[in-house]
């Protein structure tokens, strides 16, 4: 092999910058769990787009996507205390919890989807529903809420609380209609569930 077809030799400066980045990344998760709120906004911003990216690769609606990725973000932020910097980087950790949660993600709609499929029939929600959620007992109505994801319950909440259309609703919490549409769904059938005491 001649010297101009071999591979060159990394630049020792490269390498040395790049564990610079993982030491300094690695000190930002160590604020984080701490509780540095400063930190955090400057791991986002490094951070962020990887997983928004990852997310978007097993996911195919954007909307869900990035409504995991920032259910990432906040496992990041929560769960710093348990990074290990010998398991791998920041990044690679960063990556693996949206990969994992994305996966798990998917397969709940999947779930969601074919548990729908398999009722009787479906309907359009009707004023049963919002006369459900009127009279029934305020204190088991907001318990009950509680037990939604909160995505969920801010939808059910500006739906028939603040008697918000569905685009309303997909305009005040800045989400793509059919998202809006799937969490008020999927958050009623739970409310439901909870009211009958299922």
């Amino acid at each position: 092999m001649t010297e101009h077809n071999a591979c060159p030799l990394p630049d020792p400066r490269f390498r040395s910058l790049r564990a610079t980045e993982a030491e300094e990344l690695g000190v930002l998760v160590e604020r984080c769990a701490a509780g540095d709120r400063e930190a955090f906004a400057e791991l986002y911003k490094v951070v962020a787009p990887i997983v928004h990216g990852v997310c978007r690769r097993v996911m195919v609606d954007r909307g869900l996507a990035e409504e995991t990725a920032q259910d990432v973000m906040v496992e990041l932020w929560s769960k710093s205390a348990g990074y290990r910097p010998e398991r791998g980087t920041v990044f690679a950790w960063a990556a693996t919890v949206a990969h994992r949660r994305s996966v798990d993600r998917v397969r709940s709609e999947v779930s969601r989807r074919r548990r729908e499929a398999a009722l009787p029939e479906e309907r359009e929600l009707d004023g049963t529903d919002e006369a459900l959620l009127r009279e029934e007992d305020g204190r088991r109505v907001r318990d009950c809420l509680e037990t939604l994801t909160e995505l969920e319950s801010q939808a059910v909440v500006h739906a028939y609380y603040d008697g918000l259309s569905y685009t309303e609703v997909a305009t005040r919490l800045a989400s793509p209609l059919p998202t809006v549409k799937s969490r008020i769904r999927s958050g009623l059938i739970r409310l439901r569930g909870c009211l009958e005491g299922n």
